[in-house]
């Protein structure tokens, strides 16, 4: 099963040496069915995310969700409730080695889309850097056609 969908994400940062970031962001993408329980989500970056160039794909397989960016920047991050995880996170500038460290997921994802919400931490070095909370709503597009 493949659909064109309709992806609403919402972000938010807070580091502890500024303010809080925040990010919306709606966009155009491809919900694929894996098999039972399993999703894969993709979509084009823009210019607003400051990925422009970057095709982000979002794998959703039970209790695991892997998030993989590749283009103007690369990355690899899996979220686990309870978990930590090592990424490796390549920009323009170089590369970086974060921890990952899921406090919190929920997914109601299915054939006709749905929410996936994480909160997590990333850590640099062992110092969480920054906490985080990712929200993506998933809906089927019927204007669009395959």
């Amino acid at each position: 099963m493949t659909d064109n969908v309709i992806i609403s994400i919402k972000g938010k940062q807070l580091y502890a040496e500024s303010g809080p970031d925040e990010m919306e962001l709606v966009t155009a993408g491809v919900l694929r069915r894996e098999g039972e329980g399993r999703y894969t989500i993709s979509y084009q970056e823009s210019e607003l995310t400051g990925l422009e160039g970057t095709t982000t794909v979002v794998q959703v397989d039970g209790g695991r969700v892997t998030l993989l960016r590749e283009g103007s920047i690369n990355s690899q991050m899996v979220f686990e409730e309870g978990e930590r995880h090592l990424s490796m996170y390549e920009t323009p500038y170089g590369s970086l080695s974060i921890g990952i460290v899921t406090r919190r997921m929920r997914s109601t994802l299915g054939e006709a889309g749905g929410d996936l919400e994480i909160d997590y931490a990333i850590e640099i070095d062992h110092l969480v850097a920054g906490q985080n909370m990712f929200r993506m709503n998933v809906k089927k597009d019927p204007a669009i056609t395959q």
